[in-house]
């Protein structure tokens, strides 16, 4: 009993470093100087200086249930929402209905919300909380809320007593990234309302234009780009091949990090195989859970860029990764009709009491989803001339090992990671890019329908890419110090 808890709290202590290492990769003396670079730029608040709005990542906004308080998403002790458990596996999949509920913007009614960026990720192992960091890195460097992180040590800039122009947009990652960007439009009004208010009381400015600058991470590029082209309209509403720029009303500058733009491979294996953490603590969720989220069919790898190969013959692709019936025929996800997945829909679909009725329900719901998720691809895929005073960032990793091409067993349906190119692990060089050149013949430049003002390659990790000094540098100069055009 004795070695048992001396086990235990070793390898608490031992996360307890991972995390407290990853999100002090800054030393003190680099924290030192981009002080001396950006203090006297970070406390300027003048109208002139646009305020930031930062958007995570999918898994980075934390997911609460208004009916039970529960948390769903963000915090795994005693009350969490056990994927495992009928009420747990209701929470946090999204609602499978013939008969869906949703509003204008495909976004999915549900009791559960969004409940601020997720900071930390709070985990309870054998009795003892831990933290582990998550947007710690970007939220000190930006300001983000007054956020702060004494222990940490993330106090490399100054923005003193009176910011306010920092701003997180929280946002439930489940759903369908444009009926996101459309709660984006309606949060950057409220806020613009907030800074006018500020700007009326400190400098008796009425009125004043105020556009804002987005930095997005991951999945929070994506939506950030998607509000740039579109707004809040809906990819119903879209004319084909046209691009307004309505996001651009509102929005300067976009800082993207990560973002992938041609999608990434880990989106597939988690519709196939569902979602492990890879931390012995915190749960499974299963495929068929995955596969309620509109979100992550949206950033499935393009089918021309050959991602997915049929029985590792690289000469083989698959021919249209979105097409419903590939998904029924290979049992994919919500189409599974094994043991494991009907045991999942039956929790899913507790008033159904028929297999056959939950399976049609299901790959309903799949087909939908795959057809959103082909309009969506084509609206960002198209190309368009970015409008003048309008300006793009990307921050991207490209020295990882990261999944390329995989195989799909014809037969078993299995899925196994072939060819690696370099990225951050999660999204390659070439998605971040939205490299043309994927699947086609070579050339010597870059050829993508994105127009980047200024690109900028981090030898870093997907989750952590925003935690060194090297990233605080430049996007800080971007944000604060950087000639507009």
């Amino acid at each position: 009993m004795r070695n048992t808890s001396s086990f235990r709290i070793f390898i608490v202590a031992c996360l307890i470093s991972v995390c407290f290492l990853s999100a002090c990769t800054t030393t003190l003396q680099e924290r030192s100087n981009l002080k001396r670079l950006y203090d006297k730029s970070a406390q300027y608040h003048q109208p002139d200086r646009n305020p930031v709005i930062v958007i995570p990542g999918i898994l980075g906004s934390r997911l609460v249930d208004d009916e039970t308080g529960m948390t769903v998403w963000g915090a795994f002790r005693r009350d969490f929402a056990d994927p495992g458990s009928d009420q747990g596996a209701q929470l946090i999949a999204l609602p499978l209905s013939s008969d869906l509920a949703h509003d204008n913007n495909h976004h999915i009614k549900t009791s559960v919300r969004s409940d601020g960026v997720l900071e930390s990720l709070k985990v309870d192992l054998a009795g003892i909380p831990i933290s582990i960091q998550a947007y710690a890195g970007i939220l000190n460097t930006l300001g983000a809320g007054g956020y702060r992180d004494e222990e940490l040590g993330l106090n490399s800039i100054d923005y003193g007593t009176d910011h306010f122009t920092c701003f997180q947009f929280d946002y439930d990652w489940r759903q369908d990234i444009p009926s996101n960007a459309a709660r984006l439009k309606t949060f950057i009004d409220q806020k613009r309302k907030d800074v006018q208010k500020n700007y009326r009381e400190d400098y008796g400015i009425e009125n004043a234009e105020v556009k804002f600058d987005i930095v997005g991470h991951s999945m929070g590029a994506i939506l950030s780009r998607y509000f740039a082209r579109y707004g809040a309209t809906d990819l119903d509403a879209i004319p084909e091949g046209v691009v307004p720029w309505l996001g651009t009303n509102d929005v300067e500058r976009l800082i993207l990090v990560a973002p992938p733009n041609a999608g990434s491979l880990e989106a597939m294996d988690q519709l196939l195989n569902g979602f492990n953490t890879g931390r012995p603590v915190l749960p499974y969720y299963h495929q068929a859970l995955i596969g309620s989220f509109p979100s992550v069919y949206q950033l499935l790898p393009r089918t021309r860029h050959n991602a997915l190969v049929w029985d590792g013959d690289i000469n083989q692709p698959v021919q249209d990764l979105l097409d419903p019936r590939l998904w029924q025929d290979m049992k994919w996800g919500l189409s599974g009709d094994d043991e494991e997945t009907d045991k999942v829909l039956k929790r899913l679909i507790p008033d159904v009491k028929s297999m056959a009725e939950r399976r049609i329900i299901a790959r309903e719901y799949q087909r939908a989803a795959l057809n959103r998720a082909r309009l969506f691809q084509s609206a960002m895929d198209s190309p368009a001339q970015t409008p003048e005073g309008f300006e793009m960032f990307l921050v991207a990793g490209d020295n990882r090992e990261t999944p390329a091409i995989a195989s799909i067993d014809k037969s078993s349906g299995e899925f196994e990671i072939l060819y690696y190119e370099l990225g951050d692990e999660t999204v390659t060089r070439a998605s971040a890019l939205l490299d043309e050149r994927v699947g086609q013949a070579w050339e010597p430049r870059v050829v993508s329908p994105l127009n980047w003002s200024s690109t900028m390659f981090i030898p870093g990790k997907h989750r952590t890419i925003t935690s060194g000094p090297i990233f605080e540098d430049n996007v800080l100069y971007w944000l604060l110090e950087d000639p507009r055009k």
